[in-house]
Order: C-alpha cells, then sequence, then structure tokens
C-alpha cells in the first residue's frame, strides 16, 4: 500500500514543559530527581514522532515502535519548556526513520534516530489476541 502523506524531510515540532511524571525512572538520589529522566525524554520523542506520522496514514492504520536509540547530552528540569523536532530521514513503505532533537531554555538535552512500522489496526489486534491466549 502507498502512503503518499510520508516524505522524506517532512519535520514536525512541538513543545512540552516537563513535569514530575518526566522524571519517573531516573534512579538518582533525592537531591536531584527534578532531572527529566531518560525514559521521560524518550517517551517525549516517541510521543512527537507518532504525532507527525499517524495522521499521514489512511484509516485502518497506525505506526508502532521499532526502535529507538538516544543521547541524553544535557540535564533539563521540571519547568523547563523542552522543543522537540522529528524529521523523517528514509522511508521504505513499511519503515519510517527519523531523527529527534530536543532542547530547552539552556540548549541541547538529546538527540536520537527512531524508526516506526506501519501496521493494519485489525492485523495488529489478531497479533495481540494471539499472543494474550498464550499467556
Amino acid at each position: 500500500m502507498k502512503f503518499p502523506g510520508i516524505k522524506v524531510g517532512k519535520v514536525y515540532t512541538t513543545r512540552h514543559t516537563v513535569t514530575e511524571a518526566d522524571t519517573f525512572g531516573n534512579h538518582l538520589p533525592d537531591d536531584v530527581q527534578s532531572l527529566l529522566s531518560s525514559p521521560g525524554l524518550a517517551g517525549l520523542m516517541i510521543h512527537a514522532a507518532s504525532t507527525l506520522i499517524d495522521p499521514l496514514l489512511p484509516d485502518g492504520f497506525m505506526s508502532v515502535g521499532k526502535s529507538i536509540t538516544i543521547t541524553h547530552e544535557h540535564p533539563s528540569v521540571v519547568g523547563a519548556t523542552v522543543d522537540l523536532t522529528v524529521t523523517i530521514l528514509e522511508f521504505d513503505g513499511y519503515h519510517v526513520a527519523l531523527a529527534m532533537t530536543a532542547n530547552d531554555e539552556s540548549g541541547l538535552i538529546g538527540t536520537g534516530t527512531h524508526v516506526r512500522s506501519i501496521v493494519n489496526k485489525q492485523w495488529l489486534q489478531v497479533r495481540i489476541h494471539r499472543r494474550l491466549e498464550n499467556l
């Protein structure tokens, strides 16, 4: 199936204010718990990527994460405003590769790459059901 809306070079930028929920999983001492965690940064990047890709797909399709690599360069804190930018690097008809960056008022927070796979929602439900049956 063709997905004409997905074009290499397409860019999406969103803004997020860091909250306490974004610090979960940083496993740091109590006196520095107010830092954006790496899992929080990854989650923000993944959300930005799916927000770019999913509206470009026809009814009955969605994207799911296949892989992610991030480098968390510098800290960001609760209350900071993070600008997340995702750019489509490659598209092979099934997988969308994206470049991601995150910056706050102090500069670069992190960079990464992310691959999302395009799937048929009905097919995915069948696969989920099969997995559940095996529990």
